[in-house]
């Protein structure tokens, strides 16, 4: 089958960083779908995986963990799917990635679809949405905020795939005030929407643009990227006793600035229930039926932003640029082989 996958961590601009290559055909384990991919997207950790992952000696690894497609087989302990069936997912990223024609995942990190969506527009969504669903809800635990308090949450990097469904999760679920970063005037435009209630430039001291805008300290702050340039500032805006998450890998934050403010730090990656085989594994498949359902209702929308064309080594190494140069909005996606 088609494939695209690296054989050494390479600079995306080196010919060689992707590769279009033949694999063979993979076989379901007890709790797997084959699925025939359609359409992929492109998220940061592809390519952190791509500039610093080795693989084996004379293997090559395939990244990717966005994918949705058709299910064409299935394991003989799946109960989820069925042949024929429609699905959306982010894969784990300890098993081959979803750059290739078929690929597996276990059926409990697996959801069904949005009916109301093309293989294109749901591929942009399922890696983003359960990070951000698991940041609001199983990391700063929002569904116990009292909404007499007038909560606030602070998304920096709202613009990006993850801060892009955030924004609306927080706006449509919860009765959180949604204050977002963004530092361009079309990446602005985009994250009002998306529903958020403020927006501020995070090019600017994060606090005082927060005070010039008449807005008081943050009950949430949600770091999506460069956490380690705004963690000063982050605290700084926080309010006593509240919570800040991150999902990236900044450069070492001192942690005793939460101290004086009984502030809590929460750490969020997406991967860790699969990576650790958990027992609430199933919990990404029920989130991921629930949002299809909010989709389709038209509470949520697609994050989808830029199509790359079809599914190959040259597409690919463009949309990985792009993640790169920190100036991508929403999703990027590639569709078919």
């Amino acid at each position: 089958m088609k494939a695209i996958g690296y054989y050494q961590p390479l600079p995306i601009e080196n010919p060689e960083s992707l590769q279009d290559i033949v694999l063979p055909e993979p076989v379901p384990g007890e709790h797997d779908l084959l699925v025939e991919v359609r359409a992929i997207a492109v998220n940061p950790v592809d390519t952190k995986v791509r500039r610093g992952a080795t693989p084996k000696p004379g293997e090559a690894r395939v990244p990717g963990w966005d994918a949705a497609g058709v299910v064409r087989s299935v394991g003989s302990q799946v109960t989820l799917f069925k042949p024929g069936d429609r699905v959306w997912y982010a894969g784990d990223l300890n098993r081959p990635g979803s750059y290739s024609e078929r690929h597996l995942v276990d059926e409990r990190i697996a959801g069904h679809m949005p009916v109301s969506l093309d293989f294109a527009h749901a591929a942009a969504l399922p890696l983003t949405t359960i990070t951000a669903w698991e940041l609001l809800f199983d990391r700063l635990r929002v569904q116990d905020a009292d909404p007499a308090q007038n909560s606030s949450v602070l998304v920096i990097g709202a613009a990006g795939g993850v801060g892009s469904i955030l924004v609306q999760l927080a706006r449509q679920l919860t009765g959180l005030t949604v204050i977002g970063t963004a530092s361009r005037p079309e990446t602005s435009d985009w994250v009002r929407g998306l529903g958020a209630h403020h927006v501020i430039d995070h090019g600017k001291p994060i606090a005082a643009e927060l005070k010039r805008a008449g807005l008081g300290e943050v009950s949430y702050a949600i770091s999506l990227t460069h956490t380690n340039m705004h963690f000063a500032q982050i605290v700084e805006a926080l309010a006593p006793q509240g919570k800040v998450a991150l999902i990236d890998d900044p450069e070492p934050i001192d942690v005793r600035l939460l101290k004086r403010k009984s502030a809590s730090l929460h750490w969020e990656l997406m991967f860790t229930r699969s990576m650790f085989q958990t027992a609430d594994m199933k919990r990404q498949h029920d989130l991921l039926g629930r949002v299809a359902a909010l989709i389709d209702a038209g509470t949520l929308k697609t994050t989808f932003s830029e199509h790359f064309g079809t599914i190959n080594a040259k597409n690919l190494q463009r949309a990985h640029a792009l993640i790169e140069s920190n100036k991508a909005r929403g999703k990027i996606v590639l569709e078919g082989f």
